[in-house]
């Protein structure tokens, strides 16, 4: 008798489905146990539900995808997968069941949330749940909460036809985890196409251990979703430009078209991303495909409609088109920023106070890159729990910014696919910097908004990683050291702002100057030390030397 049930053409093991079932069921009783306040399991069928529905939306994306026949999707892929949700689903019942006892007492805190934006959707969505509205009503009148609606919508969804009498919020963090969880085999899949295998394997387990991936998959959060709708666009742009099949503008469309409610503005930045990319990997012959062009503008018309039902929400009074709502949009986020930065930050607000206008802008996007800033979360005396995740976050952002930075320096000496390279690395830095423009130097918002991007940052630093290996380019380990020069030189500047030590460089541009200069320092003397002439000893053989023929 056959073990293999045949499912779209595709022979599935049924001792797997029979075991990811099992496994369903007991996930359900311990996030029941845990979401009762580990008194009672009673809820746990609401939970199977979601585990469920959940995993049908996984199922349905992996199977789009393993009837891509240009690519063989690897077995190790799946594990990766399991281990990537079992992270986020551990995460979201650390926040829950540890936050309360180990967080500051917050509000938010005491609820179970890690973000103060989840705990207001949340529970937002579920009071629309519990009434008579019409979801709907999500769009319209959940503004405070939700600027665009879709994910009170969805929630309130999940609430309403799977939840019970019982608000239990890491019910919908189920969903985040699971399907957060599938960027990685669209970020594996679309990677897999550009660069080969080697770049997509490291940069689907980026996105599976990726902090703040892993944060925001835990929560309830619209960037779970947005991740994966990107990584899921990117794939069927690159599998319409290799393949010329209708099916790769299926997916590219559909992820667009369901970014929208989710975040009008993200769908407009992701559709200059898919134009910029389209001509670095095709070149301008892309505009003589008519159905790119036919999809392009029906996406682009759908967008555009979105924006306008959402104008009212995104606009002020008084501007009336898109142009002056980019300027006014630029112009209003770096003033924001500062104000909201001076507030909350005394280094920000002593910096600006003594620098001229022009150059505030510039230093919020520096410091905006650099958050989570790692020696300030070393050095960090708040709440364990707290301090832990920071340390995470910022050596997880840490690790991957050298490979970012040094990307040009790749680039340059890349003699093959230039222009694909150019093309990603442009779009990537793109979006860090709309993302610092519009949440400045702020600890959560700023890391979430460019964190939507992981998959194509996470196909980036692959590349540059395997290109480095390949090419044995020095620049990458240089660019790392001197960043380690650089932050190290901030330790006895924190180190004294919090009392521990006497130093004398109060000044943080005079600290940030001696790390550049120290940085440079070691930049030339590794310049100048690889240029040197290898010194041979009598004992050692001149290479250059023919044994049999020694004239």
């Amino acid at each position: 008798m056959s073990s293999d049930l045949a499912i779209f053409g595709r022979k599935i093991n049924w001792r797997w489905v029979v075991t990811i079932v099992i496994l369903m069921v007991g996930l359900s009783f311990a996030f029941a146990w845990v979401s009762s306040g580990f008194d009672n399991i009673f809820d746990w069928p609401k939970f199977l539900v979601t585990f469920l529905v959940s995993g049908g939306v996984y199922f349905l994306g992996w199977m789009g995808l393993v009837k891509d026949k240009s690519i063989s999707v690897p077995t190790w892929l799946v594990w990766l997968v399991i281990v990537a949700i079992i992270l986020r689903l551990s995460a979201a019942i650390l926040w829950y069941a540890g936050l309360p006892n180990w967080g500051y007492a917050t509000e938010v805190e005491q609820a179970g949330y890690i973000m103060a934006d989840a705990f207001a959707r949340d529970t937002a969505a579920w009071e629309l749940a519990q009434s008579a509205k019409p979801l709907v009503m999500a769009f319209s009148d959940y503004r405070v909460v939700d600027q665009y609606g879709g994910m009170v919508y969805l929630s309130g969804s999940v609430y309403r036809y799977i939840g019970g009498e019982h608000h239990h919020s890491i019910q919908f963090a189920v969903l985040t985890a699971v399907f957060s969880s599938i960027a990685i085999i669209f970020t594996w899949a679309f990677s897999r196409r550009l660069w080969g295998e080697r770049v997509a394997l490291v940069a689907a387990w980026l996105v599976a251990l990726f902090p703040d991936a892993i944060i925001l998959g835990s929560s309830q959060m619209r960037e779970a979703f947005l991740m994966t709708l990107i990584a899921v666009g990117l794939y069927g742009l690159v599998r319409y430009v290799q393949d010329r099949t209708w099916s790769g503008l299926a997916w590219l469309a559909a992820s667009l078209f369901l970014i929208l409610p989710f975040s009008p503005p993200i769908a407009g930045v992701f559709l200059l991303v898919v134009l910029i990319l389209a001509i670095s990997i095709e070149g301008v012959q892309i505009f003589h495909q008519p159905r790119f062009w036919a999809i392009l503008v029906a996406v682009a018309f759908v967008v555009g409609i979105g924006i306008w039902l959402a104008w009212e929400r995104i606009a002020p009074e008084g501007i009336t088109n898109p142009v002056a709502l980019v300027n006014w949009w630029f112009r209003e986020s770096a003033r924001w920023q500062a104000y909201f930065v001076k507030r909350s930050s005394p280094l920000i607000r002593r910096i600006f106070n003594t620098t001229p206008d022009w150059i505030h802008t510039p230093i919020l996007l520096g410091y905006g890159v650099l958050q989570p800033f790692l020696p300030g979360a070393l050095l960090d005396q708040g709440a364990p729990m707290w301090k832990s995740i920071a340390i995470v976050r910022s050596v997880g952002w840490t690790l991957i910014l050298p490979f970012l930075l040094v990307a040009p320096v790749v680039l340059w000496a890349e003699k093959e696919n230039r222009r694909l390279a150019f093309g990603v690395i442009s779009t990537v830095w793109l979006t860090i910097v709309i993302a610092a423009l519009r949440s400045g130097g702020d600890l959560w918002d700023n890391p979430r908004y460019r964190v939507v991007f992981i998959s194509l940052q996470a196909g980036l630093v692959a590349w540059v990683w395997i290109s480095q290996r390949q090419s044995r380019n020095p620049w990458l380990w240089r660019m790392i050291i001197g960043l380690m020069i650089i932050l190290a030189w901030f330790v006895p500047w924190y180190l004294r702002r919090s009392g521990l030590i006497t130093w004398p460089i109060t000044n943080v541009f005079i600290t940030l100057g001696f790390g550049f200069v120290s940085a440079a320092i070691f930049f030339i003397w590794m310049y100048f030390r690889g240029r040197q002439p290898r010194n041979f000893s009598p004992q050692e053989e001149d290479p250059g030397v023919d044994k049999k023929n020694p004239d």
